[in-house]
């Protein structure tokens, strides 16, 4: 009975609601019909004020999006953020990535990347503390203390130990390894005190901390590996590192070019670097670097000079020019026949217009000697004779035994012009000259300059943080394994030398430095050219090392790469 009653109750309401829906919507038309369809014909009477309500709300909204758009830039700004991959392109084959061994400008940039070192070259071009906690020599100067920082590791979580140096110092010193540090550590005896690791010098060097810039070892893994091997081992392949960045894969190109693919170090301990990854994309020519940079394949190369900048396309490469502590030098072989005689390398000095050779260059210093003023002041500099191109062809015609000269070079910014603008000046002084002009990498070293293959050497050298002349110019260096391209002897000389990195008093040393360059300028092993920059093409939206860090080698463009970015994301800005 209550479900009846309910249901015709339903049915009632429903009728009613369907009633009342009806009545609305007859209503609503009529309203619209009365109150605007039938008084339209009356809006062109004030159709005047609705236009300007019109126009007063568009104004409104406008300002209203105005300041909504002007708040979110004043309260916010593009920045750069963590991740993003940064390719850059470097000259030469990778080998082996055992640092020890690195010899190829590719090479050079990945141990950078990859291994940190005891002490290392810091943004103002000083010698800093890397590895180390401090660094301190005794009142001597032969005995050098070094503590390592607390709590550093290795990529794979293993500590850092003093047992590390010890193991590299021990390896750079075997007879079986010829690496470019193994000269810093000739004769030096290294053992551990606890945590502390004590050098001992065979004579007084003050500089001996720059000598530490060295990478490290990972004893763990390499401690059973005869010396002989350690370049064929798996390490030189896939490496424990303990720099910003690990090792992560590699991908061949071509039969001469690799992707080395470079993962953020999470135990570095300067702190994980910003970038997800850095890749080196290795090229065996600077023309296929600049067609990577111009097409955006890389994000930016050290490997190419201002001659190269009518060659980059694209309007987000970006260009920028930082001295570096590298020097380029004319290297006259004094055991050449053509100039082994003093006078005819005098002549050379003379007769050859070098200020003429340096107006062709973009920037660069001029430089007349093998010392840098960034690397001490010298109170006097011997003078450099001036050009006088007619009293040196009779100087040549004189003295000189023999008129064929060959000048070698490698294919690298103006060294290659370098070479045949001053092969000319070299025909006009009464010589028969040939140019070869080689590509830089191990060919290079193993057939030109470990036997000295040429008359001319026109070559850019490292000169270092400090004014160390011992590699190029001691005669104990004019060998396969050493840098005295030059294969200058002089007694005098390397006692100059020897004495200058043989004591701690400032006084003393400059007075040997100026004893040594009037030897060198007297006899005429070397002649300078210019101060070497390191130009850097980059993209224009990436964030790279400043332009105010001052660069002893180029790789010390990476002093700050934990910084380095490629991202960028809108943030609010900090009150």
């Amino acid at each position: 009975m209550k479900q009846k009653i309910a249901k015709k109750s339903n049915v009632r309401l429903s009728k009613r609601l369907e009633l009342m829906s009806k009545q609305a919507g007859s209503g609503g038309k009529e309203h619209i019909q009365e109150n605007l369809i039938n008084r339209l014909h009356n809006a062109k009477q004030v159709r005047l004020l609705m236009l300007e309500w019109i126009l007063l709300v568009v104004v409104i909204i406008s300002l209203a999006l105005t300041q909504a758009f002007w708040y979110q830039q004043s309260y916010s700004t593009s920045a750069f953020v963590d991740g993003g991959v940064y390719t850059e392109a470097t000259l030469g084959k990778v080998n082996s990535l055992n640092p020890l061994f690195a010899t190829t400008s590719s090479e050079k940039v990945l141990s950078r990347l990859m291994f940190a070192t005891i002490s290392e070259i810091d943004y103002s071009g000083h010698v800093g503390l890397g590895l180390a906690k401090y660094i301190v020599p005794d009142e001597t100067g032969k005995i050098w203390t070094v503590e390592l920082k607390p709590n550093l590791k290795w990529s794979d979580g293993v500590a850092i130990t003093p047992e590390d140096v010890v193991f590299t110092v021990e390896l750079l010193q075997s007879t079986a390894i010829n690496s470019t540090y193994t000269g810093s550590f000739a004769g030096v005896k290294v053992r551990t005190e606890g945590s502390k690791i004590i050098f001992e010098l065979p004579s007084v060097y003050p500089d001996f901390n720059t000598a530490l810039n060295v990478p490290v070892l990972p004893r763990h893994v390499l401690k059973d590996v005869a010396p002989a091997n350690l370049l064929e081992h798996a390490f030189s392949s896939n490496p424990v590192t303990s720099g910003p960045f690990t090792f992560n894969a590699a991908q061949s190109i071509n039969a001469a070019d690799r992707i080395i693919y470079l993962s953020g170090n999470s135990a570095y301990f300067d702190g994980e670097p910003m970038l997800d990854s850095f890749a080196v994309r290795t090229f065996s020519s600077t023309d296929d670097i600049i067609t990577a940079i111009s097409t955006g394949e890389v994000t930016a190369t050290a490997e190419l000079s201002p001659l190269d900048d009518d060659k980059i396309t694209g309007d987000i490469v970006y260009e920028k020019q930082t001295a570096i502590a590298n020097g380029v030098f004319a290297f006259l072989n004094t055991t050449s026949p053509a100039l082994k005689e003093v006078a005819v390398r005098q002549a050379i000095q003379t007769g050859v217009n070098f200020e003429e050779l340096r107006d062709h260059l973009d920037g660069e210093l001029p430089l007349e000697y093998p010392i840098l003023s960034s690397q001490i002041r010298l109170n006097q500099y011997p003078e450099i004779p001036q050009y006088d191109l007619a009293k040196a062809k009779a100087t040549i015609l004189e003295h000189a035994t023999a008129r064929e000269l060959r000048v070698a070079t490698i294919s690298t910014g103006y060294l290659p012009e370098l070479a045949r603008a001053m092969s000319k000046q070299l025909e006009e002084l009464g010589f028969a000259v040939t140019v070869d002009v080689y590509d830089p990498g191990q060919e290079f070293l193993v057939n030109v300059i470990r036997p000295r293959n040429y008359d001319i050497l026109i070559y850019e050298v490292e000169l270092g943080a400090d004014p160390d002349l011992f590699a190029y110019y001691h005669s104990s260096q004019a060998s396969v394994s050493g840098l005295n391209l030059s294969n200058y002897h002089n007694a005098m000389a390397d006692d100059a030398i020897l004495a200058a990195r043989s004591t701690m008093d400032e006084a003393l040393r400059m007075a040997k430095y100026e004893s040594f360059l009037r030897y060198w300028v007297e006899e005429v092993p070397a002649i300078g050219i210019y101060q070497a920059n390191l130009t850097y093409y980059f993209n224009k939206n990436v964030r790279t090392f400043s332009e105010d860090d001052r660069l002893v080698f180029p790789t010390d463009r990476f002093s700050d790469v934990k910084y380095w970015a490629v991202n960028k994301a809108e943030k609010n800005r900090t009150p």
